[in-house]
């Protein structure tokens, strides 16, 4: 078994709740709640700023040149994703980002890559910001599989299942099998993937909550 398959088959519980998740069946039956989907827009574009901080960090790490340009170019597309992606629905929502703080599970996930990425060795920083790649592709190929009769949903579908976005996630699914790694490595670069998958999960679970801090930050 390949690394990324030792990866993927470490996940199988939490990637399953992800597609059983009311929200993912929403999006793809239509019957999301739009409030829900307009939380998740503006935290994932909140999230999207910390995310690329923490792909900076993998491409300052990476082996070499050709790693470190595309990470490098990942940060462009996910700041990309944010203008124009994110642009559309907080336009036709009238809704500045900059007024909304993070939730807690996006604090505390956001946190986690920026910890790993600051402090581990490179298999363990790309390991953690994998799920993110990886886990969007699945559910995009999957969403688009099942299809939507919400267009609003089916432009956020159309962007993660679509043939340009699974050539980068390829792209670092390539490094990650190409890593020659102890059994000590291996089981770290694990680890940070399982948990940062949990993340993934409680990120939509969080949305559909529109999960809040208790008291004011």
């Amino acid at each position: 078994m390949g690394l990324t398959e030792r990866l993927w088959a470490s996940i199988g519980d939490v990637y399953s709740a992800i597609l059983n998740h009311p929200f993912i069946k929403g999006l793809s039956d239509g019957s999301l709640e739009e409030d829900r989907f307009k939380f998740y827009i503006v935290q994932d574009h909140l999230y999207l700023r910390e995310f690329s901080r923490a792909v900076a960090l993998a491409s300052a790490k990476a082996r070499n040149e050709e790693e470190q340009v595309l990470f490098a170019t990942h940060i462009a597309d996910a700041l990309n994703v944010e203008r124009s992606l994110h642009g559309k629905y907080l336009a036709r929502w009238g809704v500045n980002v900059d007024e909304y703080g993070m939730s807690p599970t996006n604090a505390a996930y956001t946190s986690y890559l920026l910890g790993v990425a600051y402090s581990r060795p490179y298999h363990e920083v790309v390991a953690a910001l994998l799920p993110c790649y990886w886990i969007y592709m699945e559910v995009g190929r999957e969403l688009i599989r099942r299809g939507s009769p919400n267009e609003l949903y089916n432009m956020w579908i159309n962007t993660y299942g679509g043939e340009a976005y699974e050539r980068g996630v390829n792209a670092v699914l390539g490094i990650m099998d190409s890593m020659e790694l102890t059994s000590q490595e291996t089981a770290a670069a694990i680890s940070r993937f399982r948990l940062a998958s949990i993340y993934e999960y409680m990120f939509w679970d969080s949305a559909y909550r529109m999960e809040s801090f208790p008291f004011k930050p």
